[in-house]
């Protein structure tokens, strides 16, 4: 019964990629599913990566010389972990660089260093030692079934092994530099170091059987423009190097040995999905106006404002999202008010007066901060997270805001949204809270929003209206808290879809509750940056999309090819749908 239950719910996948424009073989064919990563379609050849497996026999030396020899490598690491940071944010960008940066930092983790020193006092060797110590640290991690810190376990093994290799050569990794062209790289993780290092003129794309969409590895996928399907599991064993398959990281597949009408199905494919990419560049800055006259505001979601340059040039229109909770994520302590309010300062100035809408600091749930000292709670994503956090960590709250209104002073068009907002409670406390910081620095009024995140923020959309400037909705946590599935969770992501109908009525309450008092809405999930959910959302009554600065262009060139009364209609369409499978396929149709 599970076996026809999991046939089923392929085929059900199946339809709705192909009724989302999405590719398909023209008959049966065997496939590797995993969890869609980096979009795009390629064909290649496998080359398995084999697991490294490493021996490292013990080999015991006089202490103090074990000491120098650690203190070199460790320098020698710190050395090309800085030069591959440089290399990568020339070739890809400052954002990419700073994971790079971050691993620096973890080179002078005291207890790192504590472990490894106390097994050479017990008398083993050197090599044996440093890979024990980071190991167990990584192990430790990993354990904790939290997708932060196995990444940043992912982030210490790849540190680790550059130490190793300083330590002794002969635990040097393999180059992935000759790989041959057309490429599918197929491994069982795939680090940080090797993503970045990749040639995209000759890797095709990466399957993973380990990772998650939120990883290092995928973003680098993402920036590399390289299709990317992690979370393979059992699936990669056994796959040959050699093999000829098509890879599809918009719809989570490794299609192995197509036949040749599928390959040339999928060189069409892939060759019109170009052509419109060129198409939607080309006119990337007009605004996403539709054919009747209705324009919707296009912002990006961005961390740094080195980042504004790129996100401006793809089109977008200011920032609808600025995620600080990056400026405590990659480092060991809290930035203080004047750090903050710096980086506020130099958001606003690189877009030269274009909205930028700031939120909170959103630290819980699947995003963990060290040196904050959180508790470990059971179940994180129901736990102290968002707003519930902000509310009891003052220290945390009362130096953001008065950064923000400091970096408003200078008349930029800066806004504040909360994340996980609850009840009306949690919002009149925080908007009192900076009423009186205003008051006290003297300010300037700033707009200030909420995030509607949880099922509650949605059904109480008119009262919390009243108290909120606008709405912004994070349809990535409104998907899992409405459909009960942790989007982290391999096995339930590709179920874990936001166009659900019942996420897509949560949605248009959130709307109409934010129309009893006149404030507007934006979306600043995933769905914003697919056309046919920006579609969706737009003939739902979302004012602003914010998105990934990659997607700009084809979200506007969809919006300028449609007609408001279509778009209305199509979104009655979906709400009325049973399942997100049935609203997928109105893209078939969609206007």
């Amino acid at each position: 019964a599970r076996e026809k239950a999991d046939a089923a719910r392929a085929e059900e996948k199946r339809r709705a990629t192909a009724a989302a424009g999405g590719w398909l073989p023209s008959g049966a064919a065997q496939a590797v599913e995993g969890v869609p990563a980096a979009p795009g379609l390629a064909i290649g050849r496998i080359v398995r990566m084999q697991p490294e497996g490493m021996e490292i026999p013990d080999e015991p030396i006089e202490l103090g010389r074990a000491a120098d020899l650690l203190h070199v490598a460790l320098a020698q690491t710190a050395e090309q972990l800085h030069a591959l940071a440089d290399d990568t944010a020339r070739r890809l960008g400052e954002s990419d660089a700073a994971i790079f940066r971050a691993q620096a930092g973890l080179l002078a983790d005291p207890d790192l260093i504590t472990l490894a020193s106390q097994w050479l006092v017990e008398g083993h060797g050197l090599a044996w030692a440093w890979h024990r110590a980071y190991e167990d640290m990584a192990a430790r991690l990993s354990a904790l079934r939290n997708p932060v810190l196995a990444a940043r376990a992912a982030d210490l093994r790849d540190v680790g092994r550059r130490v190793l290799a300083h330590i002794d050569a002969r635990f040097a990794r393999s180059s992935l530099s000759d790989l041959p062209e057309g490429t599918i790289l197929v491994a069982d993780d795939i680090s940080p170091s090797d993503a970045a290092g990749l040639d995209a003129d000759r890797v095709a794309g990466l399957v993973t059987a380990l990772g998650g969409p939120t990883s290092h590895t995928a973003i680098l996928a993402r920036t590399l423009g390289l299709p990317a399907v992690v979370g393979a599991g059992a699936g990669v064993e056994g796959l040959q190097s050699g093999t000829r398959a098509i890879i599809d990281g918009h719809g989570g597949r490794l299609w192995l040995d197509p036949a040749e009408e599928d390959l040339a199905s999928a060189r069409d494919w892939i060759a019109a999905e170009e052509a419109r990419r060129a198409r939607a560049a080309e006119a990337r800055a007009l605004p996403a106006t539709t054919r009747d006259g209705h324009r919707i505001d296009i912002g990006a979601n961005i961390n740094l404002a080195e980042q504004a340059a790129f996100a401006l040039d793809q089109g977008a229109e200011g920032v609808g999202l600025m995620r600080t909770e990056f400026l405590f994520l990659e480092r060991s302590d809290s930035p203080t008010e004047d750090e903050q309010m710096e980086a506020y300062s130099a958001m606003a100035r690189a877009l030269e007066g274009r909205p930028l809408v700031i939120r909170a600091l959103d630290i819980g749930g699947d995003k963990q901060v060290a040196h904050l000292d959180l508790p470990r709670e059971e179940n994180p994503f129901l736990g102290v997270r968002g707003a519930r956090l902000l509310l009891r960590r003052r220290d945390l709250l009362l130096p953001q805001l008065r950064a923000i209104y400091r970096a408003a002073a200078s008349g930029s068009q800066i806004s504040v949204m909360f994340p996980m907002v609850t009840s009306r409670g949690e919002l009149l406390e925080l908007r009192e809270t900076c009423e009186r910081i205003r008051q006290e620095l003297a300010a300037p009024v700033v707009p200030l929003g909420i995030m509607v995140e949880v099922p509650s923020a949605a059904l109480l959309a008119a009262e919390l209206a009243a108290h909120a400037d606008f709405f912004s909705i994070g349809t990535n946590d409104l998907t899992q808290y409405a459909l009960a599935i942790d989007r982290q969770n391999p096995q339930l992501a590709a179920e874990a879809d936001s166009l659900h109908p019942a996420v897509l009525r949560l949605i248009d309450l959130t709307v109409k509750g934010a129309e009893v008092h006149g404030r507007w809405v934006g979306v600043c999930g995933g769905i914003a940056g697919d056309p046919f959910g920006a579609a969706l959302l737009a003939g739902l009554g979302v004012q602003e999309l914010s998105m990934t600065p990659r997607d700009i262009p084809a979200v506007k060139e969809r919006l300028r090819q449609s007609d408001r009364p279509a778009l209305q209609a199509l979104a009655r369409r979906a709400l009325a749908c049973p399942d997100a499978e049935a609203v997928r396929a109105l893209a078939a149709e969609a206007p």
